[in-house]
């Protein structure tokens, strides 16, 4: 019994992290568009969002390949499990794919809410990566547990560039209800979705990876190893 509960747990724990990350360079790929047109000569900044771009692309494949190793597909979770598009709905009023990218980085005001977005999102997830690596469940699994470690080295650079862009033009940190707002997704996912997930014996496996569709020059970034 226990070990069906693990099983199962990883299993949701890794489908919910490779949704989130493919999320994550899929839409910053629209923020480094955006970025590159609005201010190209900014460099540091468009080359701090390159790196964090690679990163949760690298991240995606790790846990890809971690799936991979065990013969099976992610679970099929939605946007409804993703922080980032949670933070998004709630702040802008529309989804991800809704949002006018160009429009946002073209109005300081909107630009500024996005990166206050972007970098508690980052935060919550280092939080939570450091919270497991210490669960017990989590570090049975090695190969799971050298990903979240990658992880947990790569996240402080992935809200640097959004803070240090809020501070060099005077932008204030986030307020005490944009961190409810946060808090408030990451604990509705553990407590509700998360085990509605669990406990829902329907919920049917991918068919195909997400990035199955993706171009070749989408898909480059450097791949450590995990195995």
């Amino acid at each position: 019994m226990f070990g069906w509960f693990r099983r199962r747990y990883l299993d949701l724990l890794g489908s919910i992290y490779i949704y989130n990350e493919h999320r994550g360079y899929t839409s910053i790929d629209r923020v480094l568009e955006a970025v590159r047109a609005r201010a190209p000569d900014d460099h540091a900044l468009i080359a701090a969002i390159e790196k964090h771009r690679a990163d949760e692309r690298k991240h995606y494949v790790m846990f890809k390949r971690w799936f991979e190793l065990q013969g099976r597909m992610p679970l099929m979770v939605d946007r409804t499990c993703g922080h980032i598009d949670r933070f998004v709905e709630i702040m802008f009023r529309r989804t991800i794919d809704e949002l006018d990218t160009q429009a946002i980085i073209a109005d300081d005001a909107q630009f500024e809410k996005l990166c206050r977005v972007i970098a508690l999102t980052e935060q919550r997830g280092f939080r939570q990566v450091e919270i497991l690596l210490r669960h017990p469940i989590v570090t049975k699994d090695r190969a799971l547990v050298r990903i979240f470690q990658v992880i947990e080295k790569d996240e402080p650079s992935h809200w640097a560039p959004y803070e240090s862009w809020l501070k060099a033009h005077g932008k204030r940190d986030p307020r005490w209800w944009e961190r409810a707002i946060d808090s408030f997704i990451h604990s509705e996912l553990l407590l509700i979705k998360l085990p509605v997930l669990f406990l829902n014996p329907r919920l049917k496996r991918r068919t195909e990876w997400a990035d199955a569709r993706e171009s070749a020059e989408r898909l480059a970034s450097p791949i450590p190893a995990i195995a």
